[in-house]
């Protein structure tokens, strides 16, 4: 309606590389994402994809491009293979199975797991199941929303290894919001920081070691976002 949720933001995620979007809650991250991957529209300004303004890209193709991964990594009910499937099946097409396994290898969950009834899998099992469903559409950009946050330190550390080499293997430009600074300083190459709607800074991720801002510092004195 009347308000605003960014403002005057202008700048660019670097081409195969991750970027970290860190700032506190109500910040606009999440917003960013979706108006990427085409989930929300700008009211003013663009979004190009190199070069590309993405209103001319027809939305289907443009969140094949863009596969975004979510915090609740919600899995539908019936097997591991069902759930893999689904976005061939909205395109009226059928995963092979070796494909299907593939995929499975490639986010290390071993394939006994494709006739597992995908609800029963663990918090972790089921992000990699997420994961491995947007790399269906092979994406060359992934939209990460706090896929760790729920997670234990064990299943963690296994994700972010996985998206780094998904990252380094298929060069995916990837931006990931993240609330652990720990974890920001440690997955990316660059950096976006938010406020309020406000671009604070945006650089290599050395901005995430202080700061002569005084609403940077602050980010950074608590440990997370």
């Amino acid at each position: 309606k009347d308000r605003n949720i960014l403002h005057n933001i202008s700048g660019s995620f670097p081409k195969g590389q991750i970027t970290a979007l860190v700032g506190p809650s109500g910040s606009g991250k999440t917003t960013i994402l979706k108006l990427c991957n085409g989930l929300l529209s700008p009211t003013k300004g663009n979004i190009y994809i190199e070069g590309q303004s993405i209103k001319t890209i027809d939305p289907i193709t443009l969140r094949k491009k863009c596969g975004i991964v979510l915090q609740s990594a919600p899995v539908i009910r019936g097997t591991v293979y069902d759930n893999l499937a689904l976005p061939r099946q909205l395109q009226n097409e059928t995963l092979a199975e070796d494909e299907a396994l593939q995929l499975l290898q490639e986010v290390h969950l071993e394939a006994s797991f494709l006739q597992h009834n995908a609800t029963e899998l663990s918090g972790g099992q089921k992000q990699k199941l997420a994961i491995a469903r947007t790399l269906v559409n092979r994406p060359s950009i992934l939209l990460l929303d706090e896929i760790t946050s729920a997670l234990d330190p064990t299943s963690t550390r296994d994700i972010e290894q996985l998206i780094l080499t998904i990252n380094e293997k298929y060069q995916v430009t990837t931006v990931w919001i993240t609330h652990n600074m720990t974890q920001a300083r440690s997955i990316s190459n660059y950096t976006w920081i938010l406020h309020d709607g406000q671009l604070q800074a945006s650089g290599d991720v050395s901005l995430l070691n202080s700061s002569d801002n005084p609403v940077i510092e602050q980010l950074l004195n608590g440990g997370t976002a």
